[in-house]
């Protein structure tokens, strides 16, 4: 049987500083319904599927937790008969935590829900009502709509007008978008999180234009009586912006760094990926398309303005190391500074995905994680 901790156990191993993994075996309906603040979902009926991509390294602490109902433990030997040596469960699960006294939160990416909130009270980010957008769509006010989150939720309903433009790609594309400083630039998504983080974004970055968020996304213009629209299709330009693409590179470093953001070298992130007792996830924050068309081997695709809001998606550890990449050295430190901001150990490669090719750096990715040669090259997404 697999060793099990209390819940008073558990809360001193998520603030010792350690790396750890605290996976919910439950699934979707159930996790939704209350969990640990830290806790990362991976119901067990894809278990085996998806605990490699989110738990790299084997030898991590591992804490497994349900309903007390056996799940957990059923999960623990699938997951050390893949190799992982140091599992507990969580003894009692979810309910025993709520029994110590210790609270259980509702939804989804509870973290960054949270730090959007925080943010806003305390930068006082700017917000519009949906009743005072509509306004300024009425009066054909100097404004533009632009909806932060992938074109796939984008194209089944969006405010009016809005164009869509992933909050990862904000930094890159925005002065294309609204070229006119004076310009009112307004930003929403479904509900709360990714307009506030997305206007702040803007306003961090320096944007000179009067930027809002709209308050409560399509969730609130919709409750406002409004109409929404479906099936569009306007999104940001897929070009980058050449002629001011250094402009933009040396802000991005810049405001990565005053949050303590590191760029590491090649050769410097591929010793991170010889340590055996530390975690590094490789992570491409470009988009799906780009990254569809050439990735590096080893490196995931986790768009970066999603990447935000549902860290847990691609990062299981806490207090693991994220090593982001890009193209052209605006979004992965723009990205970066914003996952320092939320608690995040994220750095940069230096110079992108130009300066990983003429290195060799990544043998020691394949051959920590089984590859088949040392041989770096380019692979199709998917590989």
């Amino acid at each position: 049987m697999t060793a099990m901790i209390d819940a008073p156990t558990l809360k001193s191993m998520l603030s010792d500083g350690r790396e750890m993994a605290l996976i919910d075996v439950r699934e979707a309906g159930q996790f939704g319904e209350g969990h640990l603040f830290f806790a990362v979902p991976l119901p067990y009926s894809r278990f085996e599927l998806g605990l490699r991509a989110l738990l790299p390294n084997p030898a991590i602490r591992l804490v497994l937790c349900d309903n007390g109902d056996g799940v957990a433990q059923r999960a623990a030997a699938r997951a050390e008969a893949q190799g992982y040596r140091n599992v507990v469960l969580l003894a009692g699960g979810v309910e025993a935590w709520r029994d110590a006294g210790y609270t259980l939160y509702a939804g989804v990416n509870v973290p960054s829900k949270t730090f959007g909130e925080l943010l806003e009270a305390e930068r006082h980010t700017p917000h519009l009502s949906a009743e005072e957008v509509a306004a300024l769509r009425a009066a054909k006010a100097n404004c533009v709509i632009v909806d932060g989150r992938p074109f796939s939720e984008y194209r089944k309903m969006n405010i009016p007008g809005g164009i869509c433009c992933p909050n990862g790609e904000l930094a890159l594309h925005i002065h294309a978008i609204a070229p006119d400083p004076t310009t009112t630039i307004i930003v929403n998504c479904a509900g709360r999180t990714r307009s506030i983080i997305g206007a702040q974004l803007l306003i961090d970055f320096g944007v000179p234009n009067p930027v809002y968020a709209l308050e409560n996304g399509t969730q609130g213009w919709f409750l406002a009586g409004l109409e929404l629209e479906r099936g569009a299709d306007r999104r940001h330009a897929a070009a980058l912006p050449e002629a001011s693409l250094a402009s933009l590179r040396e802000r991005a470093r810049a405001r990565a760094e005053q949050k303590d953001v590191e760029f590491v070298s090649a050769a410097t992130a591929r010793s991170w990926l010889d340590e055996p007792d530390r975690t590094t996830y490789l992570i491409d924050v470009r988009s799906p398309e780009e990254f569809a068309a050439y990735a590096l081997a080893g490196f995931v695709s986790a768009p970066g303005g999603q990447l935000i809001q549902a860290t847990d998606q691609w990062v299981g550890v806490k207090g693991a190391r994220l090593l982001l990449i890009d193209h052209e050295g605006v979004r992965a430190p723009v990205v970066a500074g914003w996952l320092r901001q939320m608690g995040h150990a994220a750095s940069v490669i230096d110079g992108g995905l130009g300066a990983a090719r003429a290195h060799d750096w990544l043998r020691a990715e394949q051959a920590c994680r089984g590859g088949h040669d040392g041989a770096f090259q380019e692979q199709p997404a998917g590989h």
